[in-house]
Parts: structure tokens; C-alpha cells; sequence
């Protein structure tokens, strides 16, 4: 009888030991709701014709003509406040402060069931890391970029959500920018200051070859702290996207570069809250915006346009309400510099928005936002009004 007790507490205490040392945590986000999206004077397709000089090789963009169309749309919305997923995240404690982490997250559209992120099985997120409370947290794998982790959350009232109410339309590198290929370290939080950088062999897809000392594959770097403590929040980030021998459609290759960076703070008062952000992008864009119709008016993502230079401004404010969270923010994109061939104009979004919390994992959401000169593009207008739920778990 002793020995069958002892027995029965040795594999208690074992399970114990075992549940601590190791865990899985099964989790995801469902939001979807009902909407209406409307875009006046859109591109009829894309946003540029290039042609590429067969004697000089000059590159030249010209403007796709525009209609006076108007498209909407008025149906099922997804994926509005947090883009629907599933995912799987763990730890395991190698002792001395040493953990393994991995996490392994797959989006996919509420309303046809599809995989999102280009149809990969785990597209937002693929990663397996080591970290300790003591130096921080490496991972190696498919991630977001630090401007995505560090500057929502503290310039702009809508974090990385509601669509095209989110910073991410004016500051692309902060659009939910990810990466395949790519070790990125952070240091633990020291009173508030955090530091992050990471770096991709290849953003988009296997690492390709080198050969005949020929690179194509587009590298980055990402990099950016912030401070958060109390009610002040600060954040400064830079991201750079390069390719080494990028085709240049005369049998040949070129260097192709281009950058961001982005400054950010916010202040509470408690009962309400500032926002403000400043950003330059110069020779391209990163994970451009795309307005609602399914991407029709679209900057593209992660894409190079020589001689483009545009500033980035965010204003909001985010105050409680109820059981809830009012937000509101204004923000530009203006092109400062323009490739050949390409006339631009200020894009200016103004939006409003609230949340109401039903339980601790499920709460609805009302969205407005209109987009004046979308994507940069001259008398587009955008305009999406949406009431949705999401539920957590």
C-alpha cells in the first residue's frame, strides 16, 4: 500500500515537473461583420505602363489612364480589427533562464475558409528561438519587421488594424511587413526601452543561388527601439530592402535599394490619449496598403520605384468609452519626389472607429474611413464604413 501511494505521488510530482518545463498553447482570432466599401475614379488596372529604352535603357512609368468609374461593394467583411488566424505557440526551460520558443501562426478569410498570405500553411508567422529574461529573445524563421512590432502600437490609436484606418496606409514599412528568411534578435525590456534587429536573406520566398557571383535574392534589415513606461511612449524605426543584381529587363542586372524610417510617440492622459507619427520613404515602397475591393488601388508591396520620395504623417487621439476604446487619426502620405513620368498627390485618410468589450475575449467594432487621393493616386477616393465581431481564443 506504501509503495503503490509513493508510486502514485512520484508520477504526480513527475507530471507536475513535466507540465512546468514544457507548454503548448493553442490560440487564434475569428472578426468578421457586415460592410460597405465604395472607390470613385479607380485605376482601370494597376497604376503603371513600363517601358524600358532598348538603346539607353531608360526606365520609363507612365500613368495607366483613369475612368470616372465608381465600384462598390456592400456585403460580408473579414479580418477588419485582427486579421483572422490559428496558431500554435510553446516554450520549453532548458534551465538557467534558457527557454526554446517556437510559434507557428496561419491566417485565412472568415468568409471563404481560404489561406491568406499567398496560400502558405503558416503565413504570419514561422518561428523557432531561444530566449532568456537575462539577454532577450533570437528567432530564426518568417516574421514581421520591427517597425510593424514597435510602431503601431504606439503613433497610431488603430495599432495595425481596421484596414485602411491604420498607419500602415501612409508608413508602409509599418503595415504588417513580413519576411521568410530572416534572424532577428531582441533585447529584454529595460525599464520601458526595448531594441530590436533583424535581418532577411531572402524577404519573399527560398533563398536562391548565388552563382557566377550573381546575388538576386532581396535582402533586408530591419531595426528599431522604442520606450514605453507609464503614459509616454516613443518609438524610432528604419527598414531597407536591397537587391544586389536585380534584372534590368535589357538581359543585365542593376542594384535596386530603397528605405524607410519612421519616428513616433504618444503621451496618456488618461482619459484620453495622443498620437503622433513622422516617416520618409525614399525609392520605393514596402507592404503598400491596399484600399478595400480586394486590393484593386494598390501601392504593391515591397516593390522599388526609383526617384520616389514621400513623407509620412499620423495624428490621432484614442480615448475609453464605456466598456469601450473611441479612436480617431489623420494621416497623409505626400510624395516629395516622383519616378519619371508619374504625377502624384497627397493621400490623406480620415477615420473614425470603436470598440465595445462584451467579455474579456470577445467584443464588436464599428469602423468609418475615407481615403482622399488613394494610394497617391490623383481624385481616387476610397470610402469603407463596417460593423463586425471578433472573438479570441
Amino acid at each position: 500500500m506504501k509503495k503503490t501511494l509513493l508510486a502514485a505521488a512520484l508520477i504526480v510530482g513527475f507530471a507536475g515537473v513535466a507540465q512546468a518545463e514544457t507548454s503548448v498553447t493553442l490560440y487564434g482570432i475569428l472578426d468578421g461583420g457586415i460592410g460597405y466599401q465604395q472607390v470613385k475614379n479607380m485605376p482601370k488596372v494597376g497604376i503603371y505602363n513600363t517601358t524600358v529604352n532598348p538603346v539607353t535603357g531608360a526606365v520609363t512609368r507612365t500613368r495607366i489612364g483613369t475612368t470616372a468609374s465608381k465600384a462598390t461593394k456592400f456585403g460580408l467583411i473579414d479580418g477588419v480589427q485582427s486579421g483572422n488566424r490559428w496558431g500554435m505557440k510553446g516554450t520549453e526551460d532548458l534551465g538557467n533562464g534558457l527557454r526554446a520558443v517556437f510559434q507557428l501562426e496561419s491566417g485565412f478569410g472568415l468568409r471563404d475558409g481560404n489561406q491568406g498570405q499567398g496560400g502558405r500553411l503558416f503565413g504570419r508567422q514561422a518561428t523557432l528561438g531561444l530566449a532568456s529574461d537575462a539577454w532577450g529573445q533570437l528567432d530564426v524563421g518568417r516574421q514581421t519587421n520591427v517597425a510593424s512590432k514597435y510602431f503601431p502600437g504606439i503613433a497610431d490609436p488603430f495599432g495595425a488594424s481596421f484596414g485602411q484606418a491604420n498607419g500602415g496606409t501612409s508608413f508602409t514599412n509599418a503595415n504588417t511587413v513580413r519576411y521568410d528568411n530572416m534572424i532577428m534578435y531582441q533585447t529584454p525590456n529595460f525599464s520601458g526601452f526595448q531594441f530590436g534587429l533583424g535581418y532577411s536573406f531572402n524577404t519573399n520566398g527560398s533563398q536562391q543561388w548565388n552563382v557566377a557571383d550573381s546575388n538576386v535574392n532581396q535582402t533586408a534589415i530591419t531595426t528599431g527601439i522604442r520606450y514605453a513606461n507609464g503614459p509616454i511612449g516613443l518609438v524610432a524605426t528604419y527598414d531597407r530592402i536591397s537587391t544586389k543584381d536585380a534584372p534590368d529587363g535589357l538581359g543585365g542586372s542593376e542594384k535596386q535599394s530603397f528605405q524607410s524610417y519612421s519616428l513616433g510617440g504618444s503621451y496618456d492622459f488618461e482619459v484620453v490619449k495622443l498620437h503622433l507619427g513622422f516617416g520618409q520613404t525614399k525609392d520605393g515602397v514596402f507592404q503598400g496598403q491596399g484600399m478595400p475591393l480586394d486590393n484593386v488601388v494598390s501601392l504593391g508591396g515591397n516593390t522599388y520605384f526609383d526617384g520616389l520620395k514621400f513623407n509620412s504623417y499620423i495624428a490621432g487621439v484614442s480615448a475609453p468609452l464605456g466598456n469601450g476604446k473611441i479612436m480617431a487619426s489623420w494621416q497623409m502620405a505626400d510624395p516629395t519626389s516622383e519616378p519619371t513620368g508619374v504625377d502624384l498627390d497627397k493621400q490623406q485618410v480620415y477615420s473614425i472607429g470603436y470598440t465595445y468589450n462584451l467579455s474579456k475575449r470577445t467584443n464588436v467594432y464599428a469602423i468609418g474611413s475615407y481615403a482622399k487621393n488613394a494610394a497617391m493616386i490623383d481624385g481616387v477616393k476610397s470610402t469603407l464604413v463596417g460593423v463586425g465581431m471578433r472573438h479570441q481564443f
